[in-house]
């Protein structure tokens, strides 16, 4: 078994065209993302990507680049195609870190491909963050995920999950806020591009979703470290710049 670390890099975006190759403190965001991963430890790190232009600055760090179609429509896709262009083993640990995630910990990359590791009735592992304030729990933005007492997705949600009925008691030892940071088993990989999306899945907008359906079992854990903003709009980018320049201030 392996473990695999798969960066999904689209180039065309809604609100930030060309998302991957836009500037961080000097350096193309896809290349933070990489080096996010490089700080991870894993020796097999590939970016998979359906645009020359990211390619071409893949390369020029000396990045594993694989080519995949332009028609996926969700990052799963991305990565099942990667694990059968590179023929993946069924039990090796294909870890997803997202190309627009460049201040995601290192200890969360290790720890979503060990959870998955250790749950052998898991074809999926991901991980949360506590929600603690009522304008958090309340925002449609932020996807909500209940667990059961083995730590397996119960369901995940953009609404308020689990409803606070009782004003007695408190929503943080409850409710969690879902971090988008994937381990998948390959043969799940292979499977789930046969799944048909479900009314769930289109409901919510979430991916996720589909695979409970057709009753994957997802492990859900605490995050060993609260992530850092993705990049999603320019604020974000500026946001995730002001980082990175701190962070390089600091070793002059």
């Amino acid at each position: 078994m392996k473990t695999i670390l798969v960066i999904p890099a689209r180039y065309n975006s809604t609100r930030l065209p060309g998302k991957p190759l836009l500037p961080i403190a000097g350096k193309p965001m896809i290349q933070r993302v990489y080096e996010c991963a490089r700080l991870a430890g894993f020796d097999n790190i590939i970016v998979a990507t359906d645009d020359e232009r990211i390619s071409e600055v893949c390369e020029s760090f000396a990045a594993d680049v694989c080519m995949t179609s332009s028609s996926h429509e969700t990052g799963s896709d991305r990565l099942a195609e990667v694990a059968a262009l590179r023929h993946f083993d069924d039990e090796d640990i294909v870890v997803n870190l997202q190309g627009d995630e460049p201040l995601t910990p290192a200890v969360n990359l290790h720890q979503v491909a060990e959870n998955l590791a250790n749950n052998s009735e898991a074809m999926i592992a991901t991980l949360s963050t506590p929600i603690t304030s009522a304008e958090e729990y309340a925002d449609k933005n932020i996807v909500k995920v209940v667990t059961d007492n083995a730590g397996m997705a119960m369901y995940f949600s953009r609404a308020s999950i689990p409803y606070q009925r009782d004003p007695e008691l408190s929503i943080s030892e409850f409710a969690s806020r879902h971090i988008g940071i994937y381990a998948y088993r390959a043969k799940y990989l292979r499977n789930f591009v046969k799944m048909e999306s479900c009314q769930l899945e289109q409901l919510e907008k979430l991916e996720q979703l589909r695979a409970m359906w057709y009753g994957t079992r997802i492990h859900v854990a605490e995050a060993a470290e609260v992530p850092g903003g993705g990049v999603d709009t320019a604020e974000d980018l500026a946001a995730v710049e002001k980082v990175f320049q701190k962070r390089e201030a600091a070793f002059i």
